[in-house]
C-alpha cells in the first residue's frame, strides 16, 4: 500500500475535555492540522472546542465521527474506551493519536497495535514527558555516552490532589490507579532513555488509603512503588501517588546515575508544568534546560507532522507493548507480596 502524503491532515477529536482541547490548541498553533470534526458527550466541552475550531462539524457520538472523511483521530476519552475506539478508527483506515494508556493491559495494547499493522496506519500515544526540553536534553547526553553506563534510575511523580473524575477510581473503567495514570510516564521515560532494554524482574508494593491494596477488582492504588531490573544491569525505581501529603501540588523528578556522570530532572516550586534539567559531575552541576518550554502538546504535534508526511504504520509503536507488559508486571508482583 502506498503512503498517502497530505499537507494538512483532517482530524477528528473524540473527547475534548481539558486535555483534548489542549492538544487541539497545540496542533492548531503549529499549523499542522485542520480540525474537521469534534465529538464529546458534554455540550460545554464541545462548545469550548468549537470556539477553537469554528469550522469543525459538531457530532453526537463516535459512530458519527467515524463516518467523516478523516485522515486521523485524536482520542481523549476515559481509559476503558481507548483500545476499542482506537481499533474502530484503525479498521476504518483512520490514523490514531490516543491519550495514555492505550489499553488497560498488555493484551488490549497488543490488539490495538495489531489493528494498526493490519490497516497500515499510523498509531501514536501521548506519552507527553518525552516532549519536555529537559528529558530530551538528558536523553541526548545518555545517547552520546556522556553519562557512561547508566546503572540506576529513580523516578517520582506525586500528585497531591489526584484525579477529579470518578471513573479514575473505578478499576473496570481505569484499569488501575496512580500506576496506570502517572507511573506509565515514569516507566516510559526510563525505557525510552535506554532504548527499551529487556526486563529481567519486577518487584512492587501498592497501597490504597494507607493499606496494602487488597482487592484490585474493587479498588485502585493511590501509592505505587516498584523496582524494575533491566538487562544490562540497570535498576529502575519508581514511586507515584495520588493525594500524598507532598507539601506542594506535585513532586516530579527523575535522576539518572551513570558511571561517568549523572543527570537530574525536577519540577519547580511544585508545578505540574515547569521543569529544569541538570548534568551532574561530582559536586558540579551544569544547567541543561530552564523552565518555561511549551511541552504539553509536543508529542501530539510531532504525530500530526509525521501523519502529514505519511499515514503508514510505524513499527516504533510496538514498544508500547513492552511498556504495558511492565505495568501488568507491577500489578502481578504486588499481588504476590
Amino acid at each position: 500500500m502506498s503512503a498517502l502524503v497530505m499537507t494538512r491532515p483532517r482530524l477528528g477529536f473524540l473527547g475534548v475535555g481539558w486535555i483534548g482541547r489542549h492538544r487541539m490548541e497545540a496542533m492548531l498553533g503549529s499549523d499542522a492540522i485542520t480540525v474537521a470534526a469534534i465529538s464529546d458527550a458534554l455540550p460545554d466541552n464541545s462548545a469550548q472546542a468549537g470556539a477553537l475550531a469554528p469550522g469543525a462539524v459538531q457530532l453526537d457520538d463516535v459512530d458519527a465521527l467515524l463516518e467523516q472523511a478523516l485522515d486521523g483521530i485524536v482520542i481523549a476519552t476515559p481509559s476503558a474506551l481507548h483500545a476499542e475506539q482506537s481499533i474502530r478508527a484503525l479498521n476504518r483506515g483512520i490514523a490514531v493519536f490516543c491519550q495514555k494508556p492505550l489499553g488497560r493491559s498488555r493484551a488490549e495494547v497488543a490488539a490495538v497495535i495489531d489493528a494498526a499493522r493490519r490497516a497500515d496506519r499510523l498509531l501514536g500515544v501521548d506519552l507527553s514527558y518525552r516532549g519536555t526540553a529537559g528529558m530530551r536534553a538528558i536523553r541526548e547526553r545518555i545517547q552520546a555516552g556522556e553519562l557512561g553506563h547508566v546503572h540506576a534510575i529513580d523516578l517520582v511523580f506525586h500528585n497531591a490532589y489526584g484525579p477529579d473524575k470518578p471513573w479514575f477510581y473505578d478499576p473496570l473503567l481505569s484499569g488501575g490507579g496512580c500506576v496506570m495514570d502517572l507511573g506509565v510516564h515514569l516507566i516510559d521515560v526510563a525505557l525510552w532513555m535506554l532504548d527499551f532494554p529487556e526486563v529481567e524482574s519486577i518487584e512492587a508494593d501498592l497501597f490504597c488509603k494507607g493499606q496494602p491494596l487488597a482487592d484490585r477488582s474493587a479498588q485502585v492504588e493511590d501509592l505505587g512503588l516498584a523496582t524494575i531490573r533491566l538487562a544490562g544491569g540497570t535498576v529502575v525505581r519508581i514511586a507515584c501517588s495520588w493525594h500524598l501529603p507532598a507539601g506542594q501540588d506535585a513532586v516530579i523528578s527523575a535522576d539518572f546515575y551513570g558511571s561517568a556522570a549523572g543527570a537530574s530532572f525536577r519540577n519547580q516550586n511544585g508545578s505540574f508544568y515547569d521543569f529544569s534539567a541538570d548534568l551532574l559531575r561530582g559536586t558540579q552541576r551544569e544547567r541543561l534546560t530552564e523552565p518555561g518550554d511549551a511541552w504539553g502538546g509536543q508529542m501530539a504535534t510531532l504525530w500530526a507532522q509525521q501523519l502529514a508526511r505519511s499515514n503508514r504504520y510505524d513499527p516504533d509503536c510496538e514498544k508500547l507493548i513492552a511498556l504495558a507488559a511492565i505495568i501488568d508486571g507491577i500489578y502481578e508482583a504486588a499481588a504476590r507480596t
